[in-house]
């Protein structure tokens, strides 16, 4: 009996209108002709059709002929794949030789004959030929596969084959993609891109979605065409699509129906059994699955997955590690079945021993919690605090708020452990209940369970103290840290001597401070506490800002940076803030470009910030904008620094509100300064307390600026008086030189110059230059009535020369050049052109090395070059370094 040919299994299918572009794929397939074989393998619904289609229809040439067979089931018979293969070539190609049968037999099974007469046939073909086997997964007949390989074996140069299928054929892909023969496009490179995730709801499914909504989808789906379909169909004609976004998941009924029919209703019942009882699993290896489903040979299950693309992706290059995609395994264990649910609790129990004796702690924390063994759960976040406070873990509130309270009050180390997270966090009711129950349950447990823990209890009461503002409390319980916790106890002790930092700075002696922030890092990084450290480091750069130090603050922010780098691993928190630190110094000095450089540095994805880091950002952000003279883009960068503030432990010594008020001074808005004066709370009286200090300071400024000489000057001797004796030579400095401004303003053009100078004679060696061109021309004119008196410093000429719009970086342009080169890449290509190595030059224009990479490579790209020797002799062929900086 002739096998029946239908001929709608070789029509290409008609492309939809509604689709999102994708070049980059239709560009893959179009190179891949040039190999013998191309393979799409995906999971069901990662539009492996609807791309090949697309890619044919999008075709503008005709030297390509096209033969495609839709294969399904039926096809599994031997005369029946070649029948369809046969005639789709015959369509394809009208000059094919017609002496091949067009339909054959069930009893006609091909022989080699026939595929030797098929492939000589082809070789006589005049132009390009390519053959399209579409859901070639449905094969599992091994004669066609051995012919097939055979086939693609022999192919001619001018036909080239293209297999689409779930799962990965049988065929020797190993030895084709070792001689370059095999192109290749998976699911990784069919997941849609955040772009195209974003195209599809707008353009084709008419949603119009937040950016984060769409980062939501777009992340939880990993780019799964199908899922993305079966959201945007979900949220039609709903009103709650934010709510909707929030909680998508596997157990959406569409995701479930398609999975249960396309995936599921397809697999043996050993094979869904396996999936079911292993969905619960982050990632999961054979032996692994193993223990869970207590079996043997998970691993060759696990290896047939994989070759089937069933939603499983493998975790690194051994295929050792294993997960599944989430919204697989979300609709798997919404379909379990009852007598699986009644087992999940003891699979997690036991895939929590098994990490747990593997060493991943974390995961046997998780899958303890899930399995509700909080007894288990709790023995292991005990001893994996100490490792987690080390790295500053912010989960560690979650695992121990996870549990239930009355278990974890039994258990002093879990209680205690939980103060540090909520004090972090401003909350701060209960704590002192807290401490105190966990003190009285370890005295009932003797001498040696307590004297574990009570320096830890003080250094929290400390803490305490500190954020009610009882400076004494705060002191006198960081002291009894020192008298309880032994020699050995770094931690606490340097958690104390960061309190008594705290405490110093709060009261303005900035040297005391400097000092205790010492030990405190020293303490914290001999225990490896790298990430405290940071934070320590920063404080101690915050401070030598504060004393006017420029080199030293640079030195401390660098040596973080430095510590931030030590060893492997995750960012560290705070190694961002490092950065904001350094474009601080930066622009103090008036170093504009570097500031930008250290703040672009700083949001990175390779550093991470503190919760304060954003706010600070725009703090420096803002103070760029106020040296170019933009002060409507200074109190907008404010405003969202105050939106974004987040408080700490450290003093609040220059509020964003004083910040906000000196912006508008010289704008003369006075109402706005006059309520900011109101607001603050600053009365008539000076007020001696180093936290207002700015604040004062600031009031001064209005107060000169409006012409009220006389009480700006006095407000001024109260800060001088209150500033000098603690060595806050910042402060002084910036007193000296307002005080220079007011006596001018006054007539005393004498008290003027000696105040100028004894400004001049602090900030010169500290390399202060933005205070004094912040003041705008009023300074300038100071400066430059000081630069013509004998003995003038050159430190005045450089402060002259940074009045004015700071200078714009100009283009260096050339007909030569595929874009300009900026300012600053120009200064990069210079320093090339001798031996300094990338961080040489990074150190040279105090910039990071990161900034001088992406420099370099823009200077690579812009002059058509490939290395440093190249671009130096292509530089020096179009004459660019020989020019004049603007």
């Amino acid at each position: 009996m002739a096998n029946p040919l239908i001929a709608t299994k070789l029509q290409i299918p008609k492309p939809r209108r509604d689709l999102v572009p994708r070049d980059r794929l239709t560009t893959t397939l179009e190179h891949g002709t040039q190999s013998r074989f191309t393979l799409i393998s995906a999971p069901a619904g990662f539009g492996k059709t609807t791309l090949l289609v697309t890619w044919l229809a999008g075709r503008t040439h005709d030297a390509h002929a096209t033969a495609w067979v839709s294969l399904d089931r039926s096809d599994n018979g031997n005369a029946a794949f070649w029948t369809h293969l046969v005639a789709a070539l015959q369509r394809a190609a009208t000059d094919l030789g017609q002496d091949l049968p067009a339909q054959l037999s069930d009893e006609q099974r091909p022989d080699r004959g026939l595929t030797v007469a098929l492939l000589n046939t082809l070789a006589d073909l005049k132009g390009e030929l390519d053959i399209v086997l579409d859901d070639f997964h449905v094969i599992d007949d091994a004669e066609i596969v051995d012919e097939l390989g055979f086939f693609l074996d022999h192919l001619p140069p001018n036909v080239h084959l293209v297999i689409s299928t779930r799962s990965d054929p049988p065929l020797p892909l190993a030895r084709f993609r070792a001689r370059g023969e095999l192109a290749e496009i998976r699911s990784a490179d069919l997941r849609f891109r955040p772009g195209e995730t974003a195209d599809y709801f707008a353009e084709v499914m008419k949603l119009h979605l937040a950016s984060d909504e769409i980062a939501q989808l777009g992340q939880r789906t990993e780019g799964w065409i199908a899922a993305l379909q079966l959201a945007a169909l979900s949220m039609r004609g709903r009103d709650d699509v934010s709510r909707f976004v929030a909680t998508f998941a596997g157990s959406d009924r569409y995701v479930v129906d398609y999975l249960v029919e396309e995936v599921l209703r397809s697999q043996p019942e050993e094979v869904r059994r396996f999936l079911y009882g292993t969905s619960i699993l982050g990632r999961f290896t054979g032996d692994l699955c193993d223990a869970v489903m207590g079996l043997r040979g998970s691993t060759a299950t696990i290896e047939m997955l994989d070759q089937q693309n069933l939603f499983v992706v493998a975790l690194d290059d051994r295929r050792y590690w294993y997960r599944y995609h989430h919204l697989f395994a979300d609709a798997l264990q919404a379909h379990m079945q009852q007598a699986d649910r009644d087992r999940l609790a003891e699979r997690h129990r036991t895939a929590s021993v098994w990490f747990e004796a593997h060493g991943d702690r974390g995961e046997a924390i998780r899958h303890a919690l899930a399995a509700s063994d909080f007894e288990l759960a709790a023995e292991l976040i005990e001893r994996a605090m100490p490792e987690m406070q080390r790295r500053r873990d912010n989960s560690l509130r979650a695992l121990i708020e996870a549990l239930p309270d009355e278990l974890v009050r039994r258990r002093p180390a879990l209680s205690i452990g939980l103060v540090g997270p909520l004090l972090q966090a401003g909350l701060v009711d209960g704590i002192v209940d807290r401490l105190n129950e966990a003190e009285g349950r370890l005295r009932d447990e003797g001498p040696d369970a307590l004297g574990k823990y009570v320096a830890a209890i003080e250094l929290y009461r400390s803490a305490l103290a500190r954020m009610r503002g009882d400076l004494e409390a705060a002191t006198t319980h960081a002291q009894q840290v020192f008298d309880l916790a032994p020699t050995d106890a770094y931690v606490e002790r340097a958690g104390a001597a960061g309190f008594l930092a705290i405490v110093a700075w709060s009261r303005g002696d900035l040297a005391l401070a400097q000092q205790h922030w010492r030990e405190c890092t020293g303490g914290l990084l001999h225990v490896g506490y790298r990430s405290d450290a940071l934070g320590t480091l920063y404080a101690g750069g915050q401070i030598a800002l504060a004393q006017g130090n420029l080199d030293e603050a640079e030195r401390i922010f660098r040596r973080g940076l430095s510590t931030a780098a030590e060893g492997s691993g995750s960012a560290l928190i705070g190694s961002a803030d490092l950065c904001v630190g350094l474009a601080e110094v930066a622009l103090e000095r008036n170093d504009l470009a570097t500031a930008r450089d250290w703040l672009e540095q700083s949001e990175s994805g390779d550093l991470r910030g503190m919760p304060q880091s954003p706010s600070r950002r725009l703090v420096v952000h803002a103070g760029i904008a106020f040296a170019e003279g933009d002060l409507a883009r200074a109190l907008a960068r404010l405003d969202d620094a105050m939106r974004l503030h987040v408080g700490d432990f450290f003093p609040n010594a220059r509020p964003i509100e004083a910040l906000r008020a000196r912006v508008h001074i010289p704008l003369r808005d006075w109402s706005a300064v006059e309520r900011w004066h109101r607001e603050s709370g600053i009365g008539p009286t000076f007020d001696t307390n180093y936290v207002r200090e700015y604040e004062q300071m600031t009031l001064a400024r209005f107060l000169l600026a409006k012409g009220e000489n006389a009480a700006g000057l006095s407000r001024l001797d109260d800060l001088f008086d209150s500033a000098a004796p603690h060595g806050r030579l910042r402060a002084v400095i910036e007193i000296e030189m307002l005080r220079a401004l007011g006596l001018d303003a006054a007539g005393d053009a004498t008290g003027a110059r000696s105040a100028l100078r004894r400004a001049l004679d602090l900030a010169e060696p500290r390399g202060q230059v933005r205070m004094f061109v912040d003041e705008g021309e009023p300074m300038a004119a100071l400066l430059r009535a000081a630069a013509k008196a004998r003995g003038a410093s050159p430190y005045v000429r450089t402060l002259l020369a940074g009045f004015g719009a700071p200078r714009p970086a100009r283009p260096i342009a050339h007909p030569d050049l595929l874009e300009p080169l900026s300012d600053r890449e120009l200064d990069v290509l210079k320093l090339l052109r001798g031996e300094l190595s990338g961080p040489d030059i990074a150190n040279e224009l105090h910039i990071s090395l990161n900034t001088v990479r992406t420099h370099t490579k823009n200077i690579f790209d812009k002059l058509a070059v490939n290395s440093r020797r190249a671009a130096v002799r292509r530089a020096e062929e179009m004459n660019l370094l020989r020019r004049d900086r603007p």
